[in-house]
């Protein structure tokens, strides 16, 4: 079997930091392109976030394995120059500076992609090149609260943010996607692309649905924890031991059979307060205590079974304990120079 990866051969010069950028371009090294991460003198300030991974920054340890990094002063001459050399040879160019710096610097993707046709220019913001957020300062949390995600995120009761960087890692992967599409037609046609991508937007996107929701039927969904605002059942479930179950009921042929091979109440099934998804939803409190006094009745082991053998959806509740020994777990080694991370 062949070794060789996709992108063998493409050159990516990326002005990085933090998550959603850094992400982009680790997508891009993982598919064997070589990525030349350009640093300021302190470097990349992901850096500094902790020292979990053996001394490394967990997060600077997750999104810049199989990089090349160096330290350029981008407003000093020479280095300016040094950039512009290695961008004439590059494939791909990614910043994710403050709008409108790199082109101050004179590395705006316009100006690039004039000098250099092929190019595939990738710029990555909070909220995007124009409108009146254009130059607002946008973190992970601040997006996620502006998209109105936090809203509709977790269980009724205090806000809270979604527990990882999800609006960062969105647009990392978001850029990564298009530059990947951007490259395949720069192989086919000569012809490069201009990217743009932003927290914001990518964040509006996944928020579609309940925007729908809001927009067609006058409100949006509410925080229901667990559970699901569109389906039921759908949540976890308290066995006889004490453990949460998740079950996840996708559509009414999947509750006919909860109902007669995991249940044993066959006619739950076709009861019209049930019958349909519609139906489950209303009828949310009836539907939920339905499937918690049979579960609450089970010992974890017999649900599980009953579970599997029945071809339904269903999960345990970890935590990252649970996660780190998790038999479907597979870990990377990243080597440094001082070491390795798993």
């Amino acid at each position: 079997m062949s070794s060789a990866k996709p992108l063998d051969g493409v050159l990516v010069v990326s002005i990085e930091q933090a998550v959603a950028g850094p992400l982009a371009s680790c997508r891009l090294a993982d598919a064997g392109a070589r990525v030349i991460k350009i640093e300021r003198a302190e470097g990349d300030f992901s850096r500094g976030y902790d020292a979990a991974a053996d001394g490394l920054a967990s997060y600077f340890a997750w999104l810049n394995r199989g990089k090349e990094s160096i330290v350029l002063d981008l407003k000093d001459a020479q280095d300016q120059t040094l950039l512009g050399k290695m961008i004439e040879r590059a494939d791909v160019f990614i910043q994710n500076l403050a709008v409108g710096a790199a082109s101050r610097l004179g590395f705006g993707s316009e100006s690039l992609r004039d000098q250099y046709p092929r190019l595939v220019t990738c710029d990555i913001s909070g909220y995007g090149p124009a409108g009146p957020y254009a130059q607002m300062k946008a973190y992970d949390l601040l997006v996620q609260a502006e998209s109105g995600l936090v809203s509709v995120s977790g269980a009724p009761g205090p806000l809270g943010r979604v527990g990882v960087s999800v609006a960062d890692i969105a647009t990392g992967e978001a850029a990564a996607r298009a530059i990947s599409q951007a490259l395949v037609r720069q192989a086919r046609t000569g012809e490069g692309a201009s990217i743009e991508v932003s927290l914001f937007s990518t964040m509006a996107e996944w928020m579609t649905v309940p925007l729908l929701h809001y927009d067609y039927l006058g409100e949006a969904p509410e925080r229901v924890g667990l559970a699901h605002p569109s389906i039921a059942p759908y949540g976890g479930f308290t066995t006889a031991d004490g453990t949460t179950l998740l079950i996840a009921v996708q559509s009414d042929r999947e509750w006919v059979t909860l109902c007669e091979t995991v249940l044993d109440r066959p006619e739950l099934a076709h009861d019209p307060r049930f019958a349909t998804n519609k139906a489950r939803v209303t009828n949310r409190a009836a539907t939920d205590d339905a499937v918690s006094e049979v579960f609450g009745r089970l010992p974890t082991d017999e649900l599980r079974d009953k579970l599997s053998k029945s071809r339904m959806a269903f999960g345990a509740v970890n935590d990252v304990a649970g996660l780190s020994a998790h038999p479907q777990l597979d870990r990377i080694t990243v080597t440094h120079p001082d070491g390795s991370v798993d």
